[in-house]
């Protein structure tokens, strides 16, 4: 059966997933920025949580851990690249393994560049990703840890999935992407036109996250690294593209 997904806004700007898999009834639930809004989207759902994926360290998405895990048990899963700097694992795991889910396995990614040992999740049966802070909606994150190639690699990982591929992002960040990726990419309609709906729902108060690869394919200046037009307006036409993302990621960090 298809998973069944959650997006619940946390802290200011994070967010969480559940991921529930209606066969067996089990719930997963992706980063936990604060216990709160995941307890009570499992009270309003009557789902029973069942494992908790931690995607990366960083505080503001393993911060609740100890509240959720406190009034729901489950299986703890991170990256065992990670694991010293992460809470206690029940599972670690690394590129090339897979987590079960009910009926449903994910595929593990090393989508190391913002952290050095960040995983993202792919469940090809739901074509779902769960992406936290690599690939983000019209953006990615910043690399604080790993080399610019080393993101640029797993950008390229994560764009090689089917499409029609619903990403799952950690934050919303997606207005102010949109006016970088303009900055880069001006005269691309479907920036411009995506750009315009994502005033239109932030202005309704509505989320921007999850999007679809598709979209990101088509907007997201961190995938279109070899676009000739994206590289005729940073004056790099026909430079290795790993080289035209590092100037993307540098100027995105300025502006």
């Amino acid at each position: 059966m298809t998973l069944q997904i959650l997006t619940i806004p946390c802290l200011s700007d994070n967010y969480a997933f559940l991921a529930h898999e209606p066969g067996t009834g089990e719930t997963m639930a992706i980063d936990v920025p604060e216990a709160a809004p995941i307890l009570a989207a499992l009270a309003d759902t009557g789902w029973v949580l069942s494992h908790v994926l931690l995607t990366h360290h960083h505080a503001d998405h393993t911060q609740g851990l100890g509240e959720l895990l406190a009034a729901a048990s489950a299986q703890v899963i991170g990256a065992a690249a990670d694991a010293h700097r992460l809470p206690p694992l029940d599972l670690a795991v690394s590129e090339g393994d897979t987590i079960t889910l009910g009926g449903e396995t994910g595929h593990v990614m090393d989508v190391s560049g913002h952290t050095v040992g960040h995983i993202a999740v792919h469940f090809p049966e739901s074509a779902v990703v769960f992406t936290a802070d690599s690939l983000m909606a019209l953006g990615c994150g910043r690399v604080f840890e790993g080399t610019m190639a080393q993101m640029y690699a797993s950008l390229c990982k994560l764009a090689a999935l089917p499409p029609e591929t619903t990403v799952c992002s950690g934050h919303e960040y997606t207005q102010a992407n949109a006016k970088f990726a303009l900055s880069v990419d001006p005269d691309n309609p479907a920036l411009i036109s995506r750009a315009k709906a994502i005033d239109a729902a932030r202005a309704a108060g509505q989320p921007t996250v999850p999007s679809t690869l598709a979209e990101e394919l088509a907007t997201n200046p961190f995938l279109r690294a070899t676009d000739p037009g994206v590289q005729a307006n940073l004056g790099m036409t026909g430079q290795d593209p790993a080289l035209v993302f590092a100037e993307i990621r540098t100027r995105k960090d300025r502006f």
